[in-house]
């Protein structure tokens, strides 16, 4: 079975190989993925990484608070995504005029 890392205060440069690398000093990567925003493109951050509970639990311990391009990493298992009420929000649907 696999688990779920959070890896969060991510330089905006770093990239997936970045974290796969790093990583694999831990064990087996089955995936990296940052997190980036919608419109612009670019690195909210944040990344998952998913490795097998093994690999993830030595992975937590060994690089929580590690330097990576100059910032110091925050990982730990990534929790459950929690349900937002409502849906997007903002825009009513459709568009276009009526009449």
């Amino acid at each position: 079975m696999s688990k779920r890392l959070y890896v969060g205060n991510l330089s905006y440069q770093t990239t997936e190989g970045d974290l796969t690398a790093l990583f694999q000093e831990a064990g087996s990567v089955q995936s990296v993925s940052i997190v980036t925003d919608r419109d612009t493109g670019r690195s909210k951050g944040f990344a998952f990484v998913e490795m097998s509970d093994t690999d993830a639990v030595r992975a937590v311990e060994q690089f929580n608070g590690t330097e990576l391009n100059g910032r110091n990493l925050n990982v730990n298992e990534a929790r459950p995504r929690e349900e937002r009420p409502g849906g997007r929000g903002g825009y009513g649907g459709g568009g276009g005029r009526r009449g």
